[in-house]
């Protein structure tokens, strides 16, 4: 049943409730006690429908011009129904033997799984286990060192928690993504067990691929889901520290990069279409000191070399050659298309290799 200003409503999910005054978008504002507390729509239960409220005023309303009364005795007359019905509480939780096991998924929801590449993502975390958990969840880019907390509170036992929205500009800023839990039991006893330390990498293109949603025995609707832990075991431990991590591999990336040489394939033949020639467009491989130049220079330096590659193989037919430029903003990758679709039209181009090149670079193969 949609809900409806007027109607009397309780919180699924915390003490409290009244009647809903106003909706905006998906939070409605509940009068408890003569000031309004937003929740989420979905966080709602509907105890008593606004309709007979409103059907009892209009007759009331009626009944006292009829008689020549004033309205506002008709509005005293039909008063008491504004008093919000006492929220019932939630059954206690059954605790089964299972559940003394922490098990914790979570799992991004597309509001619309036709059109990944336009639509928000709900995320939500499943506590499959007869323990309370106070859960933290925190993302951040792979350039930074600071985290942006999403979501941080209680989230009770057996039950699936909504935490955050995520929208498709958030998606560009979160590359790795943090969930820290604390395990306990309210009001009895309760064996200790170690805090939760997650921290994975978030690859945001998966959320436009269609392949990566699927069902999960824990949602209704295809999702893309991160077990957290599994019967007591954490499934992506944090032991590593992620700093010293990020520092080797950006130095085993530099050391790996040189500057612009031929790769000769497994191959004996030294026939130019049998060779790949590997050209590094990052511009702390092309210029030794970038002290005073703009982005815009550096743009068109890169530019020049591309262009200065091109034409030196133009007459190498079947000569494949891969530009690296970075995964970045993209703003380099665009400027060499423009290039290659109309400067140097009738070549193949398509994406380098992913397994050694990631998603940083372009080959193109001169016809």
């Amino acid at each position: 049943m949609a809900l409806k200003i007027g109607d009397t409503v309780r919180f699924l999910n915390s003490v409290g409730g009244g009647r809903v005054v106003r909706i905006d978008g998906q939070i409605a504002y509940v009068d408890e006690d003569g000031f309004e507390t937003p929740a989420l729509i979905r966080e709602c239960v509907v105890v008593a429908s606004g309709d007979s409220f409103y059907k009892s005023e209009t007759r009331a309303k009626t009944a006292a011009q009829q008689a020549g009364q004033p309205e506002k005795a008709a509005s005293k007359a039909v008063e008491p129904a504004l008093v919000p019905a006492p929220a019932p509480t939630l059954p206690p939780v059954k605790e089964t033997p299972e559940g003394e096991k922490l098990n914790m998924v979570l799992g991004f929801v597309p509001a619309d799984i036709k059109r990944l590449s336009e639509t928000s993502f709900d995320a939500f975390m499943v506590n499959d286990s007869n323990y309370a958990m106070y859960v933290t969840v925190a993302t951040r880019p792979n350039e930074s060192q600071g985290w942006t907390l999403r979501f941080a509170g209680l989230i009770e036992p057996q039950i699936q928690e909504f935490l955050f929205e995520l929208t498709p500009e958030d998606l560009p800023e979160i590359d790795r993504i943090a969930v820290q839990a604390l395990p306990l039991k309210k009001g009895s006893v309760y064996m200790l067990k170690s805090p939760v330390a997650f921290e994975q990498r978030l690859d945001a293109t998966k959320f436009a691929r269609l392949h990566c949603f699927g069902r999960n025995p824990y949602f209704d609707e295809q999702v893309l889901a991160l077990d957290i832990m599994k019967d007591d075991n954490p499934v992506a431990p944090a032991k590593v520290n992620s700093e010293e991590l990020r520092r080797a591999l950006a130095e085993k990336e530099r050391d790996d990069r040189r500057k612009p040489r031929p790769v000769e394939k497994r191959s004996k033949s030294s026939r130019p279409e049998l060779t790949v020639l590997e050209i590094d467009l990052h511009a702390g491989e092309l210029l030794d000191d970038l002290r005073g130049l703009s982005p815009a220079d550096i743009l068109n330096y890169q530019i020049d070399t591309f262009r200065s590659v091109m034409d030196q193989n133009l007459h190498n037919h079947g000569r494949r050659i891969v530009f690296i430029h970075g995964k970045g903003e993209g703003v380099l990758r665009q400027a060499l298309l423009k290039e290659l679709n109309h400067r140097y039209k009738g070549h193949d181009v398509a994406d380098a290799s992913f397994r050694e090149y990631g998603y940083g670079a372009t080959q193109v193969t001169i016809r």
